[in-house]
């Protein structure tokens, strides 16, 4: 994947950002530019938990994001965010359903 600038970014948290990007474009349906997406994705296609994800959210909140796709454990671990709907998904299908 290229990032833009030529970073290396070495994040898990980024994959299903990273396959939600390239549904997006292969079903030509863009994502909407205030939805955070995160979570690491196994080779089966689950989406497993991340570190410090109600911070994540939180500071997404702030900068004026409104909606969230996240692993559905972490969506489990966490209080309701005020101003950001909050999707929680299993796996790589359930994400691609929200485009």
């Amino acid at each position: 994947m290229n990032i833009a600038g030529g970073m290396k970014m070495n994040e898990p948290a980024l994959d299903l950002a990273i396959v939600m990007a390239l549904m997006s474009s292969y079903k030509d349906r863009p994502v909407d530019p205030r939805m955070l997406i995160f979570g690491e994705v196994g080779l089966s296609g689950e989406v497993r938990a991340v570190s410090q994800a109600e911070q994540r959210v939180r500071e997404a909140a702030k900068l004026g994001f409104t909606a969230c796709i996240l692993p559905q454990v972490c969506l489990e671990k966490m209080k309701p965010v005020e101003g950001i709907k909050l999707h929680g998904v299993r796996n790589v299908r359930e994400a691609i359903g929200l485009l």
